[in-house]
């Protein structure tokens, strides 16, 4: 499953695993849009959308990993250091349900500033 995620200086897409959860009930609530805010090198957003930790939730991701903050009903977006930090990993503010990847360079992240109006919505798989 595919998502486009936009803001205005920019956006980017992200491949999601279909099968979890969150990724479904994401899917049901698309498209969406949201105020962005930042947190070191991470992007979160309110989704409208309520669901439980999964079992594999983690808390450090790789940058560019698309992860659902249940404590925020956000989407999470790190592509580098957060203020808690431990050197340059991408270290959530709790464990996170991990979706996906996004596709390409995370660091287009750094281009979206507080405030900024965010729109995600599937990609159409027929083009």
């Amino acid at each position: 499953m595919q998502i486009r995620i936009s803001w205005p200086a920019g956006n980017i897409t992200a491949t999601l695993d279909a099968d979890t959860p969150t990724a479904q009930a994401l899917a049901k609530a698309l498209p969406l849009t949201s105020s962005a805010y930042t947190w070191g090198e991470e992007v979160y957003f309110d989704t409208g959308i309520a669901v439980s930790r999964e079992t594999d939730a983690r808390q450090v991701v790789e940058p560019g990993t698309v992860a659902f903050w249940t404590d925020g009903d956000a989407l999470a977006l790190p592509y580098g250091p957060t203020p808690i930090s431990r050197g340059d990993e991408c270290r959530l503010a709790s464990p996170c349900n991990v979706l996906g990847r996004l596709d390409g360079d995370p660091r287009a992240l750094a281009t979206v500033r507080g405030g900024d109006p965010i729109r995600v919505e599937l990609i159409d798989d027929q083009g």
